[in-house]
């Protein structure tokens, strides 16, 4: 497998990339600049040179088919995107990027069909509508209907739907994985990095106030990282989108559990009362079914994990704390 992966600077790219190069492989990180500051937290020096830059705009199609073909790709990982809070302020960039640029990818596979075996690419959990207030913990199946309340989650509903249409129209197989909260090291950006920055802040000693509550649904960044890879190696033919699940959780359970992990002096964490407008409670028995058995790490795992690298990137002084300033 030689893997492109466009957007793979960001939380899961970097993981991704560590599992692929802790196992003796190569990737290669299509983006419009080389930013190394999550991947340089979990990537040994010596094994960087397994990490190759390619530089380019993921909405311009002209490059990505270059990239994918100079390069010899045979899997493309597609993992670009604004998120939220950039969709918001700027839908026609965040509809430039996160569709267009999911197209460009398309087309790059569908001209170099023979070469490219499958696309991989990331959708969100935000495709969901929110919580039922008559059965709010009632997991929601892959195939219930899809009603997002942001500009981000309705590019992603696009996007799936596209994957669909490529399947469709000229047989090329793709999955689509969407994430929900995911945390670990390198997650600095978005509004679900809220649960990552309050152990980063505990790591430090320092307060937290996670400004929402309710339930959230608690992916560990290596077991998602680990599911993209099986996405992209497992046998499947078709176009389909899966939920993932991690763990699903009351916020309170989450804080009281990084509570067990920090001194008795340690500043407070604490968290508000609303509910993000997501469903929380997503079902992954069909990705389990197809792509299974996919790791799950439990909270109090992978908090603890996550504590610990944060602790002994704060005490080498390589923990980056301006993602804590309000």
């Amino acid at each position: 497998m030689r893997l492109l992966m466009t957007g793979g600077y960001g939380c899961i790219g970097s993981w991704i990339a560590k599992l692929l190069v802790d196992s003796g492989r190569e990737v290669w990180i299509f983006d419009l600049r080389e930013d190394t500051h999550r991947l340089d937290l979990l990537v040994e020096p010596d094994a960087r040179a397994r990490v190759h830059h390619v530089g380019g705009d993921v909405s311009d199609p002209a490059a990505v088919r270059s990239a994918v073909e100079r390069l010899g790709i045979t899997h493309i990982l597609h993992l670009a995107g604004l998120q939220v809070p950039t969709c918001r302020a700027d839908p026609l960039l965040g509809a430039r990027v996160n569709v267009l640029g999911t197209l460009a990818v398309f087309e790059a596979a569908l001209a170099l069909k023979d070469q490219v075996a499958r696309v991989v690419y990331a959708s969100s959990a935000a495709v969901h509508a929110p919580p039922d207030p008559d059965a709010p913990d009632l997991p929601r199946p892959d195939d219930a209907h899809l009603a997002p309340t942001t500009h981000y989650g309705a590019f992603k509903v696009c996007n799936e739907l596209n994957a669909r249409v490529y399947w469709l129209d000229h047989g090329l197989t793709s999955i689509g994985l969407r994430p929900w909260t995911v945390y670990g090291v390198g997650r600095d950006f978005g509004v679900t990095s809220e649960p990552t920055k309050a152990i980063k802040a505990a790591a430090a000693g320092l307060p937290y106030h996670i400004s929402y509550g309710g339930l959230q649904d608690l992916q560990y960044a290596p077991d998602v990282a680990a599911a993209f890879l099986r996405a992209l190696e497992a046998p499947f033919q078709g176009a389909e989108a899966f939920n993932i699940r991690g763990q699903v959780v009351p916020i309170e359970s989450f804080v009281a559990t990084l509570r067990q992990l920090t001194p008795d002096s340690a500043p407070p964490i604490t968290h508000g009362t609303r509910q993000l407008p997501i469903a929380p409670n997503l079902d992954d028995s069909r990705l389990q079914h197809t792509l299974g058995p996919l790791p799950r790490t439990s909270l109090r795992d992978g908090v603890a994990d996550t504590y610990n690298r944060f602790l002994r990137l704060h005490r080498d002084g390589r923990l980056d704390l301006s993602d804590l300033q309000p």
